[in-house]
């Protein structure tokens, strides 16, 4: 192999999720950022949960007429 090619390797990459959970893995990155990770993830959690990112939610609520006040 090449040498200088391959990015570097890290074996404890520190992953940092929203809900506040850490944990090590091993990555080409040092640090990783992530929304939902095992502990927050509705179907490791059994919640129902809808995670809505930009109002996506909302506007498939509207489109198809669930949100209108009766």
């Amino acid at each position: 192999m090449k040498e200088g090619t391959h990015p570097q390797y890290h074996k404890k990459a520190t992953v940092k999720c929203s809900c506040g959970n850490t944990f090590t893995v091993g990555s080409t990155s040092k640090d990783i950022k992530t929304e939902i990770c095992f502990k927050c993830h509705p179907f490791y959690t059994g919640e129902k949960k809808i995670i809505d990112t930009q109002g996506q939610v909302q506007k498939f609520k509207e489109k198809w007429g669930q949100n209108k006040k009766t």
